[in-house]
C-alpha cells in the first residue's frame, strides 16, 4: 500500500509557512523603522507582558532557540533594551528584564500592533480568529496555558 503525499496546496507545513508570511508582513512593516528585528520584538513583548524572566523561560515564551536568545540578548543589552543579571538564588541563571528604552519601543508601537490584530480578526472574524489560535495551540509541543 502506498500513501500519496498531499498536494502542496493542502500541505500543513507549507500552509503554515505561507500563513506565517501573511501574518509577518504587517509586523515587519511596523518594525521597519524601529531598529529591531522580529525576534527582538518577541523578546520585548514577552518581557513587557511577564516581567523579568530567566533565559530558558524567555527563550521558550519567545519561541527562540536558547543559543539564538544568547546572541540576540547580547545585541539587545548593547542597545540598552534589556538588562541581564545573575539569579539571586541560583547564580548560574541569567535573569533578563526590559529597560525603559525597550518598553518605549513596545509602547510606541502598541497602537499599530492592536490595529494589525484587529485586521486579522476582521479578515477571519473574531470566532475563527480565536479558533485558529486554539487549533494552532494544539500543535505546539510546549503549549502555555497562560
Amino acid at each position: 500500500m502506498t500513501s500519496k503525499i498531499p498536494s502542496t496546496s493542502r500541505s500543513l507545513p507549507i500552509a503554515l509557512m505561507r500563513a506565517r508570511e501573511g501574518v509577518m508582513i504587517p509586523i515587519r512593516e511596523m518594525l521597519s523603522d524601529s531598529g529591531i528585528t522580529e525576534q527582538q520584538w518577541r523578546v520585548l513583548r514577552v518581557l513587557s507582558e511577564y516581567g523579568a524572566l530567566d533565559s530558558s523561560t524567555l527563550a521558550d515564551r519567545a519561541s527562540l532557540l536558547f543559543p539564538s536568545l544568547t546572541r540576540i540578548a547580547a545585541t539587545m543589552r548593547d542597545k540598552g533594551l534589556i538588562t541581564q543579571t545573575r539569579g539571586e538564588h541560583d547564580r548560574r541563571k541569567q535573569i533578563i528584564a526590559i529597560t525603559p528604552e525597550g518598553q518605549k519601543i513596545i509602547d510606541d508601537r502598541s497602537g499599530e500592533a492592536v490595529k494589525i490584530v484587529a485586521g486579522f480578526k476582521a479578515k477571519l472574524g473574531p470566532d475563527k480568529y480565536e479558533q485558529l489560535l486554539d487549533l494552532l495551540g494544539q500543535l505546539d509541543p510546549g503549549q502555555h496555558t497562560d
